[in-house]
């Protein structure tokens, strides 16, 4: 898979992620959200909770989970961006750390992809 459709993959399943959350009653604050320490693909609010999402695209779990893919290393990574985020966006909201699995076996041809939302995950 060349870089470009990759992108424009992880592109989709973050669309796919968006919409799955804002159905499920959360507001999108930001999107691709970069520092020079990492990025954040979604900045999402419900309650009283800022969630800090991380999306993980994959056509299948044969191999291992979508959120088994979230390492120390990408927390770390995250957590750092979201300081950073806070930093510009100060906000009284308690933070959170979720994932979103999205599996999409046909990529962007897939009509349904099964999305898992796991909140406070890290």
């Amino acid at each position: 898979m060349r870089g470009g459709d990759r992108t424009a993959l992880g592109l989709w399943g973050e669309k796919q992620a968006a919409r799955y959350l804002k159905w499920r009653g959360y507001r999108i604050q930001d999107t691709r959200f970069r520092c020079r320490e990492g990025e954040i693909d979604l900045v999402a609010v419900r309650g009283g909770y800022l969630c800090f999402v991380e999306v993980k695209l994959r056509r299948d779990d044969r191999l291992a989970q979508a959120r088994e893919f979230v390492t120390p290393a990408k927390q770390r990574k995250v957590r750092t961006a979201a300081l950073y985020y806070l930093q510009e966006h100060p906000s009284t909201l308690q933070p959170r750390f979720d994932v979103v699995e999205v599996y999409a076996p046909l990529g962007e041809a897939t009509k349904k992809p099964v999305i898992r939302h796991w909140e406070n995950a890290f």
